[in-house]
């Protein structure tokens, strides 16, 4: 990671340079957080939820650069633990995408996996109980596996728990707008579960384009863009921050 960000912000700063432009650092993150936004004209104050095979964050944004974290995961991301089940069901990786294909022909009630903390007061999240549990489902499976079957059992509880908890956030916050972003914003059933809890809850749900769900170049010009419209700007001398939080 820190290879390609360094390749990249040299190739930027000679750019800068090169016209007189402005240089600026975005945090990857940032360009996850605005890119539910790149086709409008503005970013309001909303709920964010970030959600990846790295991060799952949730963020109450007042506005580009004002950003308060509410809560994350303590052990595995979302996208990583569709990964880490992915494997344990013999699916090709990426295991999201293989996930996601192979829960359509499953039954999501099959097996009644933990919502791990989807109680507790707090707004974090854990992945790593669930992810155990159905390893310990298939070690006490004989015969052939229903791999559909787990993989949508599966699906169902890391969908249930991301919805509900951005929920009661964006309760708890005051927000009536959440903006899904990340890889696993991808996912169709999520999607799905989402504009459904939004709609009974008055609250909009808008969610990255999915060409701009993964990371991309598009996203971060954006973000860029809107701290250059604020007047802000990067030293050219500026490191970077491979593992640099959002806030």
């Amino acid at each position: 990671l820190a290879s390609s960000l360094l390749i990249g912000s040299t190739a930027a700063k000679g750019m800068a340079v090169a016209t007189g432009k402005p240089f600026l650092g975005i945090n990857h993150l940032e360009g996850h957080l605005l890119s539910p936004f790149l086709d409008q004209t503005s970013v309001p104050p909303h709920l964010a939820l970030i959600v990846s095979g790295g991060h799952t964050l949730l963020l109450d944004v007042e506005g580009p650069g004002r950003y308060r974290k509410l809560g994350g995961t303590r052990d595995d991301a979302a996208g990583e633990a569709y990964d880490k089940v992915g494997k344990m069901l013999g699916l090709p990786y990426p295991g999201g995408p293989e996930i996601e294909k192979v829960a359509r022909g499953g039954n999501p009630a099959a097996y009644d996996f933990p919502r791990s903390m989807l109680h507790d007061p707090h707004l974090d999240f854990s992945f790593s109980g669930l992810k155990t549990a159905v390893l310990y489902t298939l070690q006490k499976e004989t015969g052939e596996i229903p791999v559909a079957d787990l993989a949508a059992s599966f699906q169902q509880a890391v969908i249930e728990i991301l919805v509900r908890k951005t929920l009661r956030a964006a309760k708890e916050a005051g927000r009536k707008t959440i903006a899904l972003s990340g890889g696993v914003s991808l996912n169709h059933a999520l999607r799905v579960a989402f504009h459904e809890a939004g709609k009974k809850a008055g609250v909009e749900i808008l969610v990255a384009p999915p060409a701009f769900c993964t990371d991309n170049a598009a996203m971060i010009a954006f973000a860029a863009l809107l701290r250059h419209l604020a007047g802000e700007s990067s030293p050219l001398g500026g490191d970077i921050h491979p593992n640099l939080p959002l806030v």
